[in-house]
């Protein structure tokens, strides 16, 4: 008689906490997330059809008027003193690669890169953070304005018209591959740097840029790795990819924060739930969080760790994309190397080569730091065809 009268009471609360725990899924993915999250670009509830063609408009002009702004700074008189000085052996070197953007040339990517550098070169204390080098790889009859225009404040070099004729001979693939080698072998001969930064001229750094790397070289991984990513595109960078370290840490934050959740709920109850620390609403809102964090998207997530450089997250490097690599030591004159023994072509570019050398070369290690530590300025690519319209995703 006493079993009959419980089994009513157990199956009535355990139907309230279902109950429970249904109406706060629909409501959180089907009517907070997706209301709060429609206009984030990498949110699974971003509304594409809505907001993306209005945004990427914004975001052209946006560029296009900072890329303007960033041309009469370098016109202007009053531009920064000058970097062409560069000293022996620094301990780290700035080499930035560029080439004539013939479809953005009024975007002037190159210059706000430039005035980025010449910002955040001095946030270091009385030396600067680094030396930096402009490696312009332009090889058709028009020079490249944009290079030829700081000439008087940085270090330019360039390729004889020899060996710029021998370049227009492969894929444009190819010669992304052989510029880049060109660019890595030149800075190392110049100054003989104790670790290298190439910047692709699209690569805008952050304001905490040199301090973020200053404490990725005081880290012990760094000496033991062949090149350090600083960039990953932030539509690649969702939970539900391809690398396990993310599955582990997604499932790491949803049983931290449902574990925080559960036990303050005895203390901070205003919706008077009935969930307890057991394991099936331990797995239940470990679940929740989880999916409630892709849904939202990573990206926005990474950005927390910003606080402090020694936040930022470091994991083993993904495939793409090479607009932002640090080389510490001298494993820059090795990546040339292997690049040298690789031919490029479509689907088999150089961060492809790079990430399979690193993963099949004895020895060899790669990483990639979270968050970003450059911004993607480029919308318009010096290798691929472009768009009539380019957007944001």
């Amino acid at each position: 008689m006493v079993a009959c009268r419980t089994f009513p009471c157990q199956y009535l609360r355990w139907s309230r906490t279902a109950t429970q725990a249904l109406i706060l899924s629909v409501l959180t993915f089907c009517v907070v997330l997706p209301l709060c999250c429609q206009h984030l670009l990498y949110s699974y509830y971003f509304l594409r059809f809505m907001y993306l063609d209005s945004m990427s408009d914004v975001a052209l002009g946006d560029s296009l008027h900072q890329g303007q702004e960033a041309l009469r700074f370098w016109e202007n008189s009053a531009a920064p003193p000058s970097f062409k000085d560069m000293s022996h052996n620094p301990e780290v070197l700035v080499t930035v690669v560029t080439a004539r953007r013939r479809e953005a040339l009024d975007f002037h990517y190159l210059l706000r890169v430039m005035r980025q550098l010449s910002d955040i070169l001095g946030s270091c204390g009385r030396r600067r953070c680094a030396e930096v080098l402009l490696c312009d790889v332009e090889s058709s009859s028009v020079e490249n304005e944009d290079a030829k225009l700081l000439e008087n404040h940085f270090k330019v070099i360039r390729r004889s018209s020899e060996e710029q004729n021998l370049q227009d001979q492969v894929n444009s693939f190819e010669k992304e591959k052989r510029d880049y080698v060109f660019c890595l072998r030149k800075g190392w001969e110049l100054v003989r740097p104790k670790n290298v930064i190439v910047l692709e001229d699209d690569a805008l750094p952050r304001q905490d840029f040199f301090k973020v790397v200053k404490d990725l070289l005081s880290r012990r991984f760094a000496l033991q790795t062949l090149y350090i990513k600083l960039y990953h595109p932030e539509r690649l960078q969702r939970y539900l990819n391809p690398e396990p370290y993310r599955i582990l840490e997604w499932v790491g934050l949803g049983l931290v924060c449902a574990t925080i959740f559960l036990c303050l709920l005895p203390y901070w109850n205003p919706l008077s739930f009935s969930f307890t620390l057991s394991p099936a609403h331990l797995i239940f809102f470990t679940l929740y969080f989880m999916l409630a964090a892709e849904m939202l998207g990573r990206h926005y997530l990474l950005e927390v760790r910003r606080i402090s450089p020694q936040l930022y997250a470091v994991s083993p490097a993904t495939e793409c994309c090479t607009p932002a690599m640090l080389y510490p030591g001298n494993s820059s004159l090795r990546v040339a190397e292997f690049l040298d023994a690789s031919f490029c072509i479509r689907g088999n570019a150089k961060d492809m080569v790079l990430y399979q050398m690193a993963r099949t070369t004895p020895g060899e290690r790669s990483h990639s730091v979270e968050p970003n530590l450059v911004t993607h300025i480029g919308a318009y690519s010096s290798v691929r065809p472009n768009p009539v319209r380019p957007k944001l995703i």
